[in-house]
Order: C-alpha cells, then structure tokens, then sequence
C-alpha cells in the first residue's frame, strides 16, 4: 500500500503537468474546430476542409517519398553500425547525430544556398558544361529537405533493433544456402519490423506536419498542410476555427500513423525504444 501511494503521489506532477499543456490545449483546439466565431456549434469547419483536399493529398504523397528514402538508405546504414564494434559504434553514432546538433532552420537554409541556380551544386555542374537545373522551388526539393532532417530518426530505431539480431542467425542462413536478398527478405526485415515501424512513425509524423522545410525549399507551389495550418492561425486569414479543423485532421492522421506500431507487443516495443 505504502509503495502504491508513494507511485500515486510520484505521478501527481507528470499528471498536473500533462493536463496543464496537452489535455487543455487539446480540448481548445477541439472547441475552436467545432463551433464558428460567434463560439456556436458547426461542422462546416471540417466539412470545409475538402477544398484543400490537394493540399492534404499531396502532404501525404511527399511525406510518404520521404519516408521510403529514409527506409531505405537507412537500413543498411543501421546495419552497417550494428555489426560494428561498441567503441566505433559510439563514434558513428556521434556522426550520424551531428547534424542534428545545428539549428533546424539554419540546415535548411543551407540546402537553399545549395540548390539556387546560382548554387554550389549547379556550379559544379557548370565546370563539366552540364545545366543549370531548377532544383529549388520543387516538390522534389522539399522531399530532399525532409530526408535530410528526418534520417537519423529512421537510423536510430533500426539499429537499435538490429543490435539484437545475432551475427549467428545470418551465418545460419548462409550455410543453409541464403543469397544477400533471401537473407535481407526472410532473416533481417523480419526481425527489424519493430525498428522499421517505429522508425516509419517517427519520420512520417513530422514530416507530414512539416512547414518550415516547404516554405524554404518548396515555395509558393508546395503548399503543405503545417503551410496551411500556420497560414489560419499567424497569416492575413487568421481563422482559428478552420485552423483548428485542420490541426484536428492531421491529430487524426497521426494517431493512425502511430497505431502501426501497435501490431507489435510489448516487449518487440520496449526493444526498439
């Protein structure tokens, strides 16, 4: 009983603070969605969200690119480090993070300065007579703008699981006569799912609600739903209600996104995070 109590009162500050800044906001968002500025009830909040139907469609389609290219450059990369020894590990580690140790905007802007028609690579480009290409202001752009930022978040997850893969279960399936490919389809994605779940969520949940990246490197034309989002609440519209409708949607697009990973139990979860 003592132990019970002293966890209650343990939890009491995570509880107070977990309803102060994520249960009250949560519920104004909620409000402010379904009613209009009078503060009636309405739905044509969220009905009126179909005229940006493109936006969340395309939203949905650079998010998901970007989310396959990080699977797939990552995955070798997360095995490559799982094989490694534990002192080259943290060095490779520390590499793989380092980028993340600079400011958000301040990569971004980087890539601007890298893709212009008067950037670096088109420069490069010029010297063999090749160009310039438009690389700036492309969907293609903000896709690579994404990957940049969101890799290592797929990197970690994967290695993480893959530490635990036993160099003796891929000799096993060497002998028994495994190519690269049976053993990359039947041994490795198997037993890294909850690495690659895990990892699918925590680079397609920011990237779907991305804003910054598309604004630097997309323009005008690639409107993204955080454009949208920050456009209601910090732009010359300034609607809350159907800013709010539209935070709402994308709540509900992430909690389906995150519910992937709940085909895994609890210890395959505990492993990976």
């Amino acid at each position: 009983m003592l132990r019970s109590k002293a966890s209650r009162w343990a939890a009491a500050p995570y509880l107070v603070w977990m309803c102060i800044f994520i249960v009250v906001p949560l519920a104004i968002v909620v409000w402010y969605a379904l009613t209009d500025a009078n503060g009636f009830f309405t739905l044509a909040n969220l009905t009126g969200i179909g005229r940006y139907a493109s936006v969340f469609g395309r939203s949905l389609l650079l998010a998901a690119e970007a989310t396959v290219i990080c699977l797939v450059l990552a995955f070798p990369v997360g095995y490559f480090l799982s094989r490694l020894r534990a002192n080259k590990q943290h060095i490779m580690l520390m590499l793989v993070m380092l980028p993340m140790w600079m400011n958000f905007l301040l990569r971004t802007y980087a890539w601007m300065t890298l893709l212009e028609k008067n950037g670096l690579i088109n420069k490069l480009l010029g010297l063999f007579g090749i160009g310039p290409f438009n690389m700036i202001n492309t969907s293609g752009a903000v896709v690579l703008g994404m990957v940049y930022n969101y890799l290592p978040y797929m990197i970690l997850p994967l290695y993480t699981a893959m530490t635990k893969i036993d160099n003796s279960v891929v000799e096993a399936a060497q002998d028994l006569g495994a190519n690269v490919f049976q053993i990359l389809l039947r041994v490795l994605i198997p037993l890294a799912r909850p690495g690659i779940a895990t990892g699918i969520t925590m680079v397609f949940v920011p990237a779907v609600s991305t804003f910054i990246i598309s604004r630097m490197l997309g323009g005008g034309a690639n409107l993204l739903i955080g454009d949208l989002i920050e456009l209601q609440f910090l732009g010359n519209s300034y609607n809350l209600n159907l800013g709010s409708a539209m935070s709402l949607v994308l709540m509900v697009i992430v909690l389906l996104c995150m519910s992937f990973t709940s085909s895994f139990d609890e210890e395959e979860m505990e492993g990976v995070m």
